[in-house]
């Protein structure tokens, strides 16, 4: 018998052997039903984290800017504090497309780790930061839009990853927990935002860094990419040309709720015309780079879906209802409600956030229930009556007294929440279950542009509203409401000239308007007895009341619409739509 020498492998087919056992291994852990839960709760701990940083700064604000020393409602820095709000949300609604096609290209996965990762590391720069004045909130915003990267690339691929995971007849119930959590987090931040912020405003920044360590190694170690890879090139002036285009139009509704020369708003600055203008027209030829390239980065033809494209309208316009309430619920809440009922204005942020649970509560009742139910009987028949709820909810705020009972009020957030919720977790079920596996990520990205870019356009034209309406009868009113009181005439007048947006900007950030508006020289020409009382709890919030009524009118009749026609676009999706497998076409059957 001869014997033979045993020669060990080669190097490279150990290497492939380890690799393959790795894969079984994964294999193994993701045919387990716990995986899937696994992956709920870690791409859900992502998203919530990722959204609740979009509106954490908002009731932050004040305790930041006095923290680096900026006075935000300074003309000069006006521009400085919109960015430090809206930066994280422009770079969001940009990128979650081209990271969603990525994570179809190179794994869903690896593109959501990563995200975990970039979120935690900009957020402890944002926490250490040193400067001071301006130059300290130029590096924020820095920090904020890059902080926005990692939160885009979480936002652009956790669904693509939950869709993967979980069987069509379970992905309503773990898509509807994963959106809830997503829009329940821009109400959380809130009052994260609030209690954090007078305590220490870096602790604004730092309390995503435990967060984001932990998600970043549980989704390094648990995770695996199950979905299917769809190879391709990257569509790089599909990319640019998109960037530049949404970009543009954002910059110009940003500075279009600004003053420009001698009027309220900036809708006439030639540099705000151009940046719509050009914005626009460089989309429009983005879409005609779509049609030419043979792997676009927007997929137009999965447009021709037709509950795909009805799902994304009606999501666009729950949105722009959504966002835009949120800031009119700010203002009402902390310039006019809580002063008159006893609150100083330094405390009014918090409060505001407090009071707005109920709508959180809604989200929170109703998002999984209707995601577990539309498991059943489809996405159709809840996302229409959720947004019919949520349209009526509008109506009964926009009847209460601006000087309401709380109970009332409270009741009208609830059904708010209630309407959204329901709507919310199977619409985006729907979305997803519509795609083909190959185009989850891209999908998923699309859909995300859509409700990340309504946030931002939802301020622009809620703010523009409330400005127009206020426009009309504010500037006299507080004129008369100032000389009645001692001021003098002209220097009443020199405050009522002045736009409405400082208005606005006061009440959201938490100062005392008049005080601000007057500014001190002035106060203290008069006597003690009537400067307690103009910058007292009283006075403004009862001298705006009504100018602020006839802001709300136009903008609540705004949301009902876009309610309705969310409503609409819904009944009009068709019945149940699924892809259940890589090799399978699409169902579609009335149910």
């Amino acid at each position: 018998m001869t014997v033979r020498e045993v020669r060990p492998l080669p190097r490279r087919a150990t290497l492939s052997t380890r690799a393959a056992a790795r894969a079984r291994r994964a294999a193994i852990r993701t045919a387990s039903p716990h995986y899937r839960w696994i992956v709920l709760s870690n791409t859900t701990l992502g998203v919530l984290m990722a959204s609740i940083n979009a509106s954490i700064l908002l009731i932050a604000l004040p305790d930041i800017f006095r923290g680096i020393g900026v006075d935000p409602l300074e003309p000069g820095n006006t521009s400085l504090m919109l960015w430090l709000i809206m930066g994280y949300m422009v770079v969001t609604a940009v990128l979650v497309v081209g990271f969603g096609r990525l994570g179809d290209m190179y794994g869903r996965v690896r593109m959501y780790n990563a995200g975990f990762a970039v979120f935690t590391v900009f957020s402890i720069l944002l926490a250490a930061t040193w400067m001071h004045g301006p130059a300290a909130a130029v590096f924020m915003i820095v920090m904020r839009i890059l902080q926005g990267v990692g939160g885009a690339m979480l936002m652009a691929n956790s669904n693509a990853i939950i869709t993967d995971a979980f069987p069509v007849h379970r992905r309503g119930l773990a898509l509807g927990l994963n959106q809830v959590a997503g829009i329940a987090g821009s109400f959380l931040g809130l009052i994260i935002g609030g209690l954090l912020g007078p305590v220490d405003w870096r602790l604004v920044f730092l309390v995503s860094v435990p967060v984001g360590i932990a998600g970043t190694v549980w989704a390094y170690v648990s995770l695996h990419d199950t979905g299917v890879r769809r190879r391709a090139r990257m569509d790089w002036w599909g990319n640019l040309t998109f960037a530049v285009g949404l970009i543009a139009v954002l910059v110009g509704i940003t500075y279009g709720i600004q003053p420009y020369g001698g009027h309220t708003m900036g809708w006439t600055n030639p540099a705000v015309l151009a940046a719509l203008g050009g914005g626009i027209l460089t989309l429009v030829v983005f879409c005609v780079i779509e049609t030419r390239v043979a792997e676009p980065m927007f997929h137009l033809a999965l447009f021709r879906i037709r509950a795909f494209t009805a799902g994304n309208l009606a999501s666009l316009l729950s949105s722009l209802g959504r966002g835009g309430l949120m800031f009119v619920l700010i203002i009402w809440l902390q310039g006019i409600w809580l002063p008159r009922h006893g609150y100083d204005f330094a405390s009014t942020p918090l409060w505001a956030g407090i009071y707005m649970l109920p709508l959180t509560v809604g989200f929170l009742i109703a998002g999984p229930v209707s995601g577990w139910l539309s498991d059943r009987f489809g996405a159709r028949t809840f996302a229409t009556g959720g947004m019919l709820v949520a349209a009526l909810s509008f109506v009964w705020l926009l009847v209460l007294p601006v000087d309401f009972t709380y109970p009332p009020f409270a009741a009208a957030l609830l059904v708010n929440g209630l309407g959204m919720g329901v709507f919310a977790a199977p619409n985006r079920a729907g979305i997803m279950n519509s795609l083909p596996p190959g185009e989850r990520g891209v999908g998923a990205g699309m859909s995300t542009v859509f409700q990340n870019a309504a946030m931002v356009l939802s301020i622009g034209v809620f703010f523009s509203l409330m400005i127009t309406g206020l426009a009309r009868s504010l500037p006299e009113t507080l004129s008369a409401g100032l000389v009645a009181h001692g001021v003098p005439a002209a220097a009443a007048a020199k405050v009522a000239a002045l736009p409405p947006v400082s208005v606005l900007f006061a009440s959201l950030l938490g100062y005392n308007p008049v005080q601000t508006l007057l500014g001190p020289d002035v106060l203290a020409q008069l006597p003690a007895s009537s400067a307690a009382y103009l910058t007292g709890r009283g006075f403004f919030p009862a001298l705006i009341s009504q100018p602020f009524a006839d802001g709300l009118t136009v903008a609540f009749a705004f949301a009902i619409t876009a309610c309705v026609v969310a409503a609409i676009a819904s009944a009009l999706r068709g019945g149940k739509y699924a892809y259940d497998e890589p090799t399978s076409p699409p169902r579609s059957g009335m149910r």
